[in-house]
């Protein structure tokens, strides 16, 4: 059993999805502390062949509130102008209403305010679209506690894992808190190398974007072969 775990972010990046892709069971940590200013509520687009960011405002939270706690601040309209936004940067690409489906789903979702929710929500659209088979699950009704690699180990025993899959990002802490001094799980890291794909109105490829740009230019169907390279994945012994 392969499981993979990460905090819900806002209209992820093509790694994102293959980590889910390549788990058995993968874990939403929507308990996890908020960070203002990161990938919790942010994400980039092209427009013009220029990179915009598209942020979704949280109102004010007390200090260490989890993301499931945040809340979005409609007040500043923030859902009609990504929309219009993401209108303009891909109206014109060859998979123009697959990624405007995806952008509307977030325009139209005003019930959801919690931040963790609205971004699993995203995330879940885009793991039907691509036919994700992987079990997907959410830390805070697990109960399990803990914090880092500690709590890490915990959500995999519970879930029955043999091997972690882990974001290349995670390495350093992982590592400094002794993974590998146990051997119940085995600990591997996905390496995405986001190679690129034909990107509309752009001299020179721009990589890293959020799944949006993915989708506006190869639709859900590239995607799914581009996060299944083979060429893509570079797992630790």
């Amino acid at each position: 059993m392969n499981v993979a775990i990460m905090q819900p972010t806002y209209m992820p990046w093509a790694g994102y999805l293959r980590l889910i892709a390549r788990a058995g069971r993968f874990v939403y940590l929507d308990d996890a502390q908020y960070e203002r200013g990161t990938w919790h509520q942010r994400n980039r687009v092209l427009l013009d062949g220029q990179q915009q960011w598209l942020t979704v405002p949280v109102r004010r939270q007390r200090l260490g509130e989890s993301l499931l706690a945040v809340q979005v601040d409609d007040a500043a309209h923030w859902r009609r102008k990504h929309l219009a936004l993401v209108t303009n940067a891909y109206r014109r690409h060859p998979h123009a209403g697959e990624a405007l489906e995806l952008m509307r789903r977030a325009a139209d979702s005003t019930g959801i305010t919690s931040l963790a929710l609205l971004n699993i929500a995203l995330i879940e659209h885009c793991c039907k679209a691509l036919g994700l088979a992987t079990e997907r699950l959410r830390a805070s009704e697990l109960g399990v506690g803990g914090a880092r690699t500690r709590r890490v180990l915990d959500l995999c025993a519970h879930l029955g894992a043999t091997t972690y899959i882990s974001p290349p990002g995670a390495r350093g802490y992982l590592e400094a808190d002794g993974f590998r001094d146990q051997d119940a799980i085995k600990l591997e890291f996905d390496e995405f190398h986001a190679p690129a794909y034909p990107q509309e109105g752009v001299s020179g490829f721009v990589s890293h974007l959020s799944v949006l740009d993915v989708v506006a230019n190869i639709g859900w169907q590239g995607l799914a072969r581009y996060i299944a390279e083979p060429d893509n994945a570079s797992l630790d012994p």
